[in-house]
């Protein structure tokens, strides 16, 4: 199937703007998109640029590549308050520094799934979970 090029310049203009509206540069971004049960699931991951460690920060599911990222935008510019905040302090194996990373999310278990995204849950050891003071 091939995608007319509008298709492209609408993606890369929605990557942009979650980009603005996070705060973040576009190398501390990952859209990650891949086919499931005939939808399109999208992972949008940071990447830390201190650490150079990568989370899940949220997925959204669409019918096609432009309905999940307008749902991750939709996400970022107006439903992200709605989720907690949680401070989660870590170190990777072999690693010396305590590191210290925020999430948001429903509960600590999800804050715990995107820490853990993508790897073994040996590859680091958690030391503290703390639900953040809402203002």
């Amino acid at each position: 199937m091939e995608v007319s090029p509008d298709v492209h310049v609408e993606s890369a203009r929605l990557q942009r703007q979650i980009a603005e509206a996070l705060g973040l540069p576009a190398d501390q971004l990952v859209f990650d998109f891949r086919q499931i049960d005939g939808q399109t699931r999208l992972d949008l991951i940071t990447v830390n640029p201190r650490h150079q460690q990568s989370f899940l920060f949220r997925y959204e599911l669409g019918y096609d590549k432009l309905d999940a990222l307008r749902k991750m935008l939709g996400y970022v510019q107006s439903s992200r308050d709605a989720e907690a905040s949680y401070t989660i302090q870590w170190r990777a194996r072999g690693d010396k520094e305590l590191q210290t990373s925020y999430f948001r999310a429903h509960n600590a278990y999800e804050a715990l799934d995107k820490l853990y995204y993508g790897r073994d849950l040996n590859t680091i050891t958690v030391f503290s979970v703390v639900l953040n003071p809402s203002s």
